[in-house]
């Protein structure tokens, strides 16, 4: 018989003892508990014979997958060797299940990520989205749902109540407390009468906030854009997002990137107070770690450099013919003509020699002002431009626009900056570029976690600098056998506080060239063997001259 749990074993079974037992402890809590509730045993012992019946005779539907684990199946006797066999223990959490439920992973240290399937309508003024479920997928789900609303105090014409923000910064409750709440909600149909839909789509939506930390490059970028495309990159473009703390500088910002993963414009879910209908609703992004894509999670092994190629698919055809040579919008400036004071001799090159044969490779100075500005940066570009470099600086902001940025760095070998979310940019560079990180004091584990980690994965050359106490405005400021120079960590661990007011928000940088020069020029001769197939001129000349 269809359904039948076949050759149910004595262990696997229970007897009658134990399951007058295991019906008693169903009512029993549900009288004690609940206000006003009284079951009588003889109400309770009426459900014996069915539920002996379904609990005894048949295996649990395939719609209680998800509702029910299978320890508590195993305690009511009904799962089989078979279907333990038959289910994946390794399958990712909400892979399996039916119409009319939802289903919420929580088990992501940076994200929670709830799917919702069936009859899907939005409702912006009470920050909810309801799923109304036609038919009930069986009657003894029904049962123990009714059981556990009641006893959780919940109103019976909810079937399923789950509360989200839908943010990928999980652990960071202030951050979080911002968030935008939403309550998911299931309810029977018959409720879905007086929630009229005004918009019917026929493909799935995807909500997420872009609160937070939008608004900083980095974050905007871990964040949210990486997220989104892990998780509607294989909907091929048949995905509505629907946006809670909707800006609409941020979709101009982003409008490559999103027309790239969506054929649909996006919803302000709190503006829009129409009705959106949907056959299904994904709540949340998933993260895997900073700037990093984990091929063993994604379908087809997709990595970061594929999230790269989506960058080069979403903004080639912008940027071929369409934008003027004049960049305008990009805070742009070429430092050719800088007064650079003369500090004493390095090297000399001999001009006598055929310096700089073939393509001269590309450095893009993203510069900072305010915290962590390179205080000699004229200096360092003097000197660049001296070892052979085609030098720009660029100083870009929140307005700058993308394919611009794009254009000037994907022309480029190298990137260099000090830390910061601007350098977020290096996603920009053609894989096999050179990425140089000046590393302030107090910040080398976020410098290699936000960018050394992530350059490795694309395949960058990175080259990271670990500036000495000299070299930071902070030497100025403390003695110099003062922990914050001697030991940054012991600071660092008293709190993100600490690490924020002293070594974010609290130095500036002036290297030693003398000391960097090494690091450069080993970018340089990387880059330009790269570009010409040979061996550069400086690769065996000493150099330079000091600015």
């Amino acid at each position: 018989m269809k359904g039948r749990t076949a050759g149910r074993s004595p262990s696997s079974s229970t007897s009658s003892s134990s399951y007058l037992f295991s019906v008693a402890a169903l009512c029993w809590p549900l009288s004690c508990s609940v206000p006003g509730a009284s079951l009588s045993v003889g109400f309770c012992s009426s459900l014996y014979v069915p539920l002996y019946f379904a609990l005894f005779c048949y295996s649990f539907p395939p719609s209680l997958d998800g509702f029910l684990s299978w320890d508590l199946a195993d305690s009511f006797g009904v799962v089989s060797e078979g279907a333990r066999e038959n289910y994946n223990t390794n399958a990712p959490p909400c892979s399996s299940m039916s119409n009319g439920t939802i289903c919420c992973d929580r088990s992501g240290f940076r994200s929670d990520v709830c799917i919702m399937k069936g009859d899907v309508r939005t409702h912006s003024p009470s920050s909810s989205v309801f799923l109304y479920r036609s038919k009930q997928p069986s009657w003894f789900v029904d049962f123990i749902s009714s059981v556990h609303r009641a006893a959780e105090g919940h109103n019976d014409d909810e079937l399923q109540h789950e509360k989200i923000r839908p943010y990928t910064r999980k652990w960071e409750n202030i951050i979080m407390d911002k968030i935008d709440e939403l309550d998911l909600i299931v309810k029977k149909d018959t409720m879905g009468a007086h929630h009229q839909c005004d918009v019917r789509h026929d493909v799935p939506a995807l909500l997420f906030s872009t609160g937070g930390y939008t608004g900083n490059l980095y974050h905007e970028f871990n964040d949210g854009i990486l997220p989104l495309y892990i998780t509607s990159q294989h909907f091929k473009k048949e995905v509505v997002f629907v946006i809670l703390a909707y800006h609409n500088w941020w979709i101009m910002k982003y409008e490559n990137i999103l027309s790239g993963l969506s054929n649909y414009p996006p919803i302000d879910f709190g503006g829009d107070k129409r009705t959106h209908c949907f056959p299904e609703a994904i709540v949340g992004l998933k993260i895997h770690d900073e700037l990093i894509v984990n091929p063993s999670l994604m379908k087809g092994n997709k990595s970061i450099l594929d999230f790269r190629h989506f960058l080069d698919r979403a903004y080639q055809p912008r940027i071929k013919g369409s934008i003027p040579d004049k960049e305008q919008g990009v805070q742009l400036k070429l430092n050719q003509s800088a007064s650079v004071p003369t500090l004493g001799q390095w090297m000399k090159i001999n001009k006598d020699d055929h310096k700089h044969q073939g393509k001269k490779p590309k450095l893009v100075i993203i510069s900072r002002s305010g915290s962590r500005a390179l205080v000699n940066e004229g200096c360092l570009v003097k000197m660049a431009e001296e070892m052979g470099f085609r030098v720009e600086v660029l100083r870009p902001d929140r307005t700058t626009e993308l394919a611009k940025m794009y254009r000037l760095l994907n022309e480029s070998e190298v990137i260099f900056g000090v830390h910061g979310a601007a350098l977020t940019h290096f996603l920009f560079l053609k894989p096999g570029s050179v990425l140089i990180q000046i590393i302030p004091l107090g910040i080398e584990s976020a410098a290699e976690t936000c960018f050394g980690k992530p350059a490795r994965e694309l395949g960058f050359k990175y080259i990271g600098y670990k500036i000495l106490p000299r070299e930071s405005s902070l030497y100025n400021k403390y003695d110099k056998g003062d922990p914050v120079l001697t030991n940054p960590k012991s600071v660092t661990k008293k709190g993100w506080q600490y690490t924020k007011e002293i070594y974010l928000d609290g130095q500036n940088v002036s290297l030693d060239m003398r000391r960097f020069h090494k690091r450069l020029l080993q970018a340089y001769d990387y880059s330009f063997t790269k570009i010409n197939g040979q061996i550069s001129y400086n690769q065996t000349t000493k150099l330079f001259k000091l600015c």
